[in-house]
Order: structure tokens, then C-alpha cells, then sequence
């Protein structure tokens, strides 16, 4: 009978495990909280004090945990994986962590005679209770084929990506995907409900047509509900996220969807959402508009339109405010390049398309200048171009049009603005 090691009991490595000693394997487990063990130990699971041990007597070592610090603390800390490694053993790891984490574990697991297969999966909590994660696998076609029954008895397809480290690619990559897909569902749901029309006849709208998506599939009825099972933290997605970043700086590969996305999270984190389900990133969306995004609407119920104002309208919608800034200013030179310069100055206006600037240093239309706001308002850097220019009271007054400022970025710094009026 084959022995397996599995290390990780979380929210994907605890039916994972359950799976294996339904499936007839002869499994023991390590993890770092031993109650997350008590009812598979009652199921015929072995315990393992430390990892090394867990990985000392297994034909095969499978870990499923958080992100690379604790990969390096499984692996290489005391009594860690890589020194109970003997010579045959194949290790398989499922969890989110780096390219270049897999790659080390590959390089070493091979001085010890292992075989090493980055394995991550696509499918969340339900996927691994029934049994039908999907692995994308780096490393060796050969490795793969001879543990793909243990990964079947975990799973319901295991597809070979390529060398090692491709696995932990195309997981970033799908991540990307999904995450990206969740925030446009949550926000195209929020922008309806802020409209005053009913966001489930509009998540029927969208599941029949092109907008469908899996997360609407899966996740649109926890938004409508407020209700937000746990299947996968809304921190773990940033943490994925974060690596995807670091990839793409990496690979030179353009990512700005990648950049808004990650901001997106990032806030939603930041407002103590991290320990919810990703599917929570709807709770931080009405947090903005105010109001439930299920909230029922009546029948005959008409959508709020903003009413075309009497006078002009970037006028009547400033607010006047005095906020230090500084400013990063930047001017395209001829040659091809950028040169730039520091300056300081204050926001004296809000407009619907951008800010209005005032500074004692001279600039010139059509420069660009990135902002930077007080570390009280956690507002990210914001891109502008500058558009006007007026002289007045021996300032210079800067009209700045903002470039690929996300919507709800703009509802940050709307909210922060009108916090600071005089």
C-alpha cells in the first residue's frame, strides 16, 4: 500500500487528506494545530509529530499550506520535510506559493534523489470535499504519471503544465482571472443597486448572456444574501495576487488590470475583511454606496439618474479643501525619455474628472505628475496630466486630469476630500 505524508490541514488540506484515506491510502498527517487531525485519526490516519516525520516513512509527501513562509518553515525549519526525505520519495506541493519557491524545492528535493511536482489546484473548499480540485502540474511528465491515481482520488483531472515551476504560473494566472471576475461581479451588482434597480434580475441578466462567469455562477446569490461561506479567505486571494504582481514585474508582462485588482483587495483587507470569504469583497462595495446590494426594489421602481445641473457642472461640483500633497512631475523629452522633479503643493478642488493642484513651481501643459497624498489618508499614488493652468494669488493652479484611476479609488478619494472641507 502506498504511504502518503500530508501536511496542511487548512480549509483545502483537510478534504484533500479525507480523501485519500477514503480512497484506501495509508496516510500521516502533521499539522501545526493537531485538532484539525482528530477526526481523521478516528478515519485511520497516523499522526506525525513534526513534518520530518510525516515525510520519514511516506512513498509519497504531499503539503498544502499557506504561502511561502510557511513552505520555508515546513520544508527547511526544525524537523522540517527536506531532511526526512529519503532517496525515491516524490513530493508533491499543492499550495499558492512562488515560482521561484517551487523551483528550489525542486532543485533540492533532486539532490536528495526525490522527485518534486508543483501541483496547485483550481476549485475551492466544495472542490476538495467532492473530490474534483483540478491539478496543474510543473515538473516531470513521468513523476506525474506515476502519482496521478493519488491525485485523482483527490481530484478529477491533473494536467501537466510543464517544467517545475509551471504549476505555480498557471496558478497565478488563473487567480488573476478569478479574482478579476469576482471584483467586476460585485461591482457591476453594486452599481445597480446604487442605481435604484434590482441586482438579482440583473445577476439573471448576467448569467445568461457574455458576462457569465463561474464566480457569478458561485458566488452571486452569497452577494445578493449578504451570506459569505468561508471557501477561500479574501487575504489569501491578496497574497496570490501579490505574487502575480511580483511575476509580472518580473516576466517584464504588462499587467494593469493585475495592478487594480490587487489595490482592490488590498483595501478590502485593510477594512478588516481579510478573514472573510473572497465573495465579501460585495460587503465592501456597500459599505461605499450604503445600502444592501439585495435590497428588494419595487416593481415599478425608477433607477436614479443624475439630473443635468442648472449651472456648470464642474463648478458646482468642486469642493474647495487646502490638503498638502507632494508631486512627482514628469515631462517626456525628445530623445525618449523622462526627466522629473519634486515639488510640493496642495488640492484646492474636486471635479468629477480630476483635481485642481496649486504650487509655487512653474510647470507646463500636458506634463505628467504623480500625487502623493498624506500617509493618514491611505489613498495609493494617483497619475494626472495636467490640463490648465491659471495664475493667481502667486500660485500656480494646476488643472489635472486623473488617468486609469479605478471607480473605486475615486470613491476613496471623493470620501477623503469631503472629510477635509473647510
Amino acid at each position: 500500500m502506498t504511504k502518503i505524508g500530508f501536511i496542511g490541514l487548512g480549509t483545502m488540506g483537510h478534504p484533500m487528506a479525507r480523501n485519500l484515506i477514503r480512497a484506501g491510502y495509508g496516510v500521516t498527517v502533521w499539522n501545526r494545530t493537531p485538532e484539525r487531525a482528530r477526526d481523521l485519526l478516528e478515519l485511520g490516519a497516523e499522526w506525525a509529530d513534526s513534518p520530518l516525520e510525516a515525510a520519514r516513512a511516506a512513498d509519497i509527501v504531499i503539503t498544502m499550506v499557506s504561502d511561502d513562509a510557511a513552505i520555508e518553515q515546513v520544508y527547511y525549519g526544525g524537523s522540517g520535510v527536506m531532511a526526512g526525505l529519503g532517496p525515491g520519495t516524490t513530493v508533491i506541493d499543492s499550495s499558492t506559493i512562488s515560482p521561484g519557491m517551487a523551483r528550489r524545492l525542486a532543485e533540492d528535493a533532486a539532490a536528495r534523489r526525490c522527485e518534486f511536482l508543483d501541483a496547485p489546484v483550481t476549485g475551492s473548499k466544495p472542490a476538495a470535499e467532492e473530490g474534483t480540485l483540478v491539478f496543474m502540474v510543473g515538473g516531470s511528465r513521468e513523476a506525474l504519471d506515476r502519482v496521478r491515481p493519488v491525485l485523482l482520488a483527490m481530484g478529477r483531472d491533473a494536467i501537466h503544465i510543464g517544467g517545475s515551476g509551471s504549476g505555480a504560473v498557471a496558478k497565478l494566472a488563473n487567480n488573476l482571472i478569478g479574482a478579476a471576475n469576482l471584483a467586476a461581479l460585485a461591482e457591476g451588482l453594486s452599481l445597480a443597486a446604487a442605481a435604484g434597480i434590482d441586482a438579482g434580475k440583473l445577476l439573471a441578466v448576467i448569467q445568461s448572456g457574455g458576462a457569465a462567469s463561474r464566480m457569478a455562477e458561485l458566488k452571486g446569490q452569497n452577494m445578493l444574501g449578504g451570506d459569505y461561506p468561508l471557501q477561500f479567505a479574501l487575504s489569501l486571494m491578496h497574497k496570490d495576487l501579490k505574487l502575480a504582481s511580483a511575476l509580472a514585474d518580473g516576466v517584464k508582462a504588462p499587467a494593469p488590470l493585475l495592478g487594480a485588482v490587487k489595490a482592490l483587495y488590498r483595501d478590502a483587507e485593510a477594512a478588516g475583511l481579510g478573514g472573510e470569504d473572497l465573495s465579501a469583497l460585495a460587503f465592501w462595495y456597500e459599505s461605499k454606496i450604503g445600502k444592501r446590494i439585495g435590497d428588494p426594489v419595487p416593481e415599478d421602481a425608477q433607477p436614479a439618474v443624475a439630473a443635468a445641473p442648472a449651472v456648470e457642472r464642474r463648478r458646482s461640483e468642486r469642493v474647495s479643501v487646502r490638503i498638502p500633497v507632494m508631486m512627482s512631475i514628469y515631462q517626456w523629452r525628445q530623445e525618449g525619455s523622462f526627466s522629473g522633479q519634486t515639488a510640493e503643493g496642495f488640492v484646492v478642488d474636486l471635479s468629477e474628472s480630476g483635481l485642481q493642484i496649486a504650487s509655487r513651481l512653474p510647470l507646463a501643459l500636458d506634463m505628467f505628475a504623480v500625487i502623493h497624498f498624506m500617509e493618514e489618508s491611505a489613498l495609493p499614488p494617483m497619475t494626472a496630466r495636467i490640463i490648465r493652468i491659471q495664475r493667481k494669488d502667486d500660485l500656480f493652479h494646476y488643472g489635472c486630469l486623473l488617468t486609469a484611476l479605478p471607480p473605486y479609488q475615486r470613491k476613496q478619494l471623493e470620501t477623503y476630500i469631503n472629510s477635509k472641507r473647510r
